[in-house]
Parts: C-alpha cells; structure tokens; sequence
C-alpha cells in the first residue's frame, strides 16, 4: 500500500509548466509539515516536494500561494537521474490525487480571476459574499 495523507503550509508558490506532448499541466510546490513535540522540546519540520497533474494543477497555480495550508493525499514515488557532474541523485516526492484548499488566505483578498470572470459572477459584495447572505467569523461557528 502506497498512500499519503499531509496537511501542511507551501514554502512557495507552486511553479507549474507543461508537458510537451499533452500540454498537460505539472505543478510543483513543498510543503512544511510540523512534527510533533514533545514539551520542552525543538519544533521540528518536513519540506516535501509535491507534484500535481492535470486540471488539479491549474488549480494550484491559480488559487494557491505561499503560506496556505493545504491538505494532500496521494502517493510517495522515488526515483534517480545522473546530474551534469556525473554523480546519481536521488529523488522523494509526493504524486497528489487530491490538493484540498484549506486556507483562503485574507478574506478581503480579491482572486486572481480575469476581470470579465469576476463582473459575471452573479451579484457579489466586496468579500465575494452571494448577495442576500451575510458574512460570520469563524468564532461564531458553532462547531
């Protein structure tokens, strides 16, 4: 069995290119994954490398940024290739399945959507609050 599960916050923003046959895109991010502490202990981190496929990666590269908590399950994939000076390198990243957003970032923030994609979105406020909802922070949620 080979499946991942992380939850972390990208180091950077994801750099997204694609292939040449396809035109696939193949994002690429790392992400900080605390470990945990025991009291009086250091803080202690993991920076995996991620690779995303497809529309998935679009997504990324449109919505995410540094400094966003992510959650990300997919699969660990090895491999090595000789560098220019002859020596092997070995690599270790995480194939994601799935990238779940799970931090917006400021919510006054405005999304990287072209103009025309925000004036037809149907009747929204400053916040991208639907007209005829109200906003509530995240105190007043009751679970």
């Amino acid at each position: 069995m080979n499946n991942v599960v992380l939850i972390g916050r990208l180091t950077r923003d994801p750099e997204v290119r694609y292939t040449s046959e396809t035109q696939m895109a193949v994002a690429r991010f790392s992400v900080a994954i605390d470990r945990p502490v025991r009291a009086g202990g250091e803080k202690q981190a993991d920076f995996p490398n991620v690779v995303v496929f497809g529309k998935q990666a679009e997504n990324c590269e449109r919505f995410l940024r540094k400094g966003r908590l992510v959650g990300i399950q997919g699969r660990i994939q090895t491999g090595k290739y000789t560098n220019k000076d002859g020596a092997t390198v070995y690599t270790t990243e995480v194939v994601a399945n799935n990238v779940e957003f799970l931090d917006w970032g400021d919510r006054n923030e405005r999304s990287d959507r072209p103009a025309q994609q925000q004036a037809s979105s149907p009747q929204k406020d400053d916040m991208g609050i639907p007209e005829g909802f109200q906003a509530i922070e995240d105190e007043d949620i009751p679970f």
